[in-house]
């Protein structure tokens, strides 16, 4: 499934392209073809831990690569990786959660909301999803922010403590 906006392409990462990532920046580049930037990894939540996490899913669940993580690329006059994110693997009963994290150079600009609603809609007319979720930390306005513009609802304590969740169903999407 490729996904596109007018200004980011969403990049599937396979395990050689997570593993080059594990090993940093200019490994990640190298593996891509293209820039990385200089502030990656995009947050503190985007880390080893969570890189491994996909490996481990692409492993266990070949599903996973097309429900699963993403670089998200700048258009520009050179493509640059500018955040991760994507779906924390298929759906399940019906849901299927997403993530994202952008650079903070590169935030405030729209890119998560533009993620937000490509992997969103990418959801909803590719599947039987009816229902797509996503976890943040209440003290995050902005990333709540890009939630609520995209027409997801706060539905409750996240699946972590100290997270809230978010969600939105196929009838209330309006992409």
């Amino acid at each position: 499934m490729h996904m596109e906006t007018p200004r980011l392409v969403l990049l599937r990462a396979n395990e050689d392209i997570l593993r080059a990532d594990l090993e940093g920046s200019a490994a990640l580049a190298g593996a891509l073809g293209i820039a990385v930037s200089s502030e990656w990894p995009p947050s503190g939540e985007y880390d080893a831990d969570a890189i491994n996490y996909m490996i481990a899913l692409l492993d266990r669940e070949p599903a996973a690569y097309d429900w699963g993580f993403r670089y998200i690329v700048r258009k520009a006059s050179e493509l640059t990786v500018i955040g991760a994110g994507g779906y924390t693997g298929p759906a399940k009963d019906g849901a299927i959660e997403i993530g994202y994290s952008i650079c903070p150079s590169e935030r405030r600009r729209g890119f998560a909301t533009e993620t937000t609603q490509v992997l969103t809609d990418n959801a909803f007319r590719n599947s039987d999803v009816a229902r797509v979720i996503a976890h943040t930390l209440p003290e995050l306005i902005s990333s709540i922010g890009v939630l609520k513009n995209c027409g997801f609802k706060h539905v409750g304590s996240g699946a972590e403590g100290g997270t809230v969740r978010y969600a939105i169903e196929r009838a209330d999407w309006r992409g």
